[in-house]
């Protein structure tokens, strides 16, 4: 009985330095990984063609007047793009709903989710709208050191599309 206890001991110590084993490995994977695609504060996102770095409009030298034009462009988007999120929400509760009911029938989940596609449509279409306004607002010198993408955290994700259905951005 003694050689079995000593035996079951053993096996549960390899267990275990197998596990931390694979939790340093998994640190240091993402620790690697992580820190080789940062870059430092400050420099802003590398231009698609390999030029200079670009910035966000507010980070841009601009006018008095371009940056109180800038601002009322934002509040007015951030106000509407508030509404939409909201809105977004409410639906994808709507659809836990619906998808948790046993009764219901699958059209109705499917019309719930062409509703939130819809919204997600508009909610794209919206920041598009805002980014034009935006680039109106630049001069073509300004232009040069834009990036449209560092306006919104999701707009790179919009623009080419992530995950296992889209492509990665370049």
């Amino acid at each position: 009985m003694g050689n079995l206890d000593v035996w079951g001991l053993h096996q549960w110590w390899e267990t275990v330095k197998i596990r931390v084993q694979a939790i340093i490995f998994s640190f240091l994977f993402v620790f690697i990984a992580s820190s080789s695609f940062s870059q430092p504060p400050g420099m802003g996102m590398r231009r698609w063609r390999g030029e200079g770095p670009c910035w966000k409009a507010s980070e841009l030298n601009l006018s008095q007047e371009q940056r109180k034009n800038l601002d009322l462009i934002q509040e007015a988007y951030f106000r509407e793009a508030q509404l939409l999120r909201l809105q977004l929400f409410t639906k994808r509760l709507e659809l836990r709903e619906l998808l948790t009911n046993p009764t219901l029938r699958a059209e109705t989940i499917r019309g719930k989710n062409l509703e939130i596609i819809e919204l997600q449509s508009k909610q794209e279409e919206r920041a598009i709208d805002y980014l034009i306004r935006v680039r109106n607002l630049l001069t073509p010198e300004q232009l040069k050191d834009w990036c449209p993408e560092q306006e919104f955290p999701h707009f790179r994700q919009m623009m080419y599309g992530t995950g296992p259905r889209g492509s990665t951005p370049p």
